[in-house]
């Protein structure tokens, strides 16, 4: 079905890889539209609770984006190569409703570290390297880099991923708060069905409405306290928050459905 990922779905979560190894897993035109062809089914596929997302191989998550698709564009299409993935797969997996665990099992670079910081959390294994080196072709970050690694490890740190083009390790990754978890590469991917096993215990209309209310604090001219009240109201006129209270008075586990 798919040229350049790879999809599988057991036990409510659905992983998507990316699967061109002969080059680092790095981002083309149809990786970008087979991923958000991915996401989307799977955000659409009822019995898919959380998705995690990785990349083939010992050596890169993604390595970056294919520049040879992109060397000679004019600014117009510069801006819309930006605008059209953005769109397509950046955003649209920020505000997927479904939960999105990046695990980062090598290089993440340029559009690589981009895809994962769109991910609402990010875990690494402990060879992973991290950067945006896009000034150092005389670009900047076109897929949302330069607003959302400020968000993560704040401005200062940002300006200087940035501003330098370097690379840090798992573990200032870590330190920074770029990713969770960090753990050896065989651990990486039980660490992340671990973590989606957790998540699936709980509502899963409760944490499409968390991740509405925690992506509305980052978003310009939106209140995120208004839209937590908001959400937190909708929660009552759910099956879920029903079933939630039963059980916790009825000290027992709850069976959640997601309405």
């Amino acid at each position: 079905m798919y040229t350049n990922i790879l999809v599988s779905s057991e036990e409510g979560i659905t992983k998507i890889t990316i699967n061109r190894p002969a080059k680092l897993n790095a981002l083309n035109k149809v990786t970008i539209e087979e991923l958000h062809e991915a996401f989307n089914s799977a955000n659409q596929d009822n019995q898919t609770q959380v998705i995690i997302l990785t990349g083939t191989g010992e050596k890169a998550f993604v390595a970056g984006a294919d520049i040879s698709e992109f060397a000679n564009f004019s600014t117009r299409q510069g801006a819309e190569l930006a605008r059209r993935g953005q769109e397509l797969l950046f955003d649209f997996i920020a505000n997927l409703e479904t939960p999105v665990i990046a695990a980062i099992n090598g290089f993440a670079l340029g559009g690589g570290l981009e895809l994962a910081m769109a991910a609402h959390f990010r875990i690494a294994s402990e060879n992973a390297k991290m950067g945006l080196p896009e000034v150092s072709l005389g670009v900047i970050p076109g897929y949302g880099g330069t607003q959302r690694l400020p968000q993560l490890v704040g401005k200062g740190r940002a300006m200087e991923m940035i501003m330098t083009a370097g690379m840090i390790d798992a573990d200032q990754a870590e330190l920074y708060g770029l990713v969770n978890h960090v753990v050896p590469l065989p651990e990486l991917l039980p660490l992340a069905d671990k973590l989606a096993s957790k998540m699936i215990k709980n509502s899963p209309i409760a944490i499409t409405s968390a991740i509405k209310a925690i992506n509305s604090g980052f978003t310009e001219g939106e209140n995120g306290f208004e839209r937590e009240i908001e959400e937190f109201g909708n929660c009552f006129g759910t099956e879920d928050f029903k079933e939630g209270t039963r059980a916790f008075l009825e000290k027992r586990k709850a069976n959640f459905k997601g309405n």
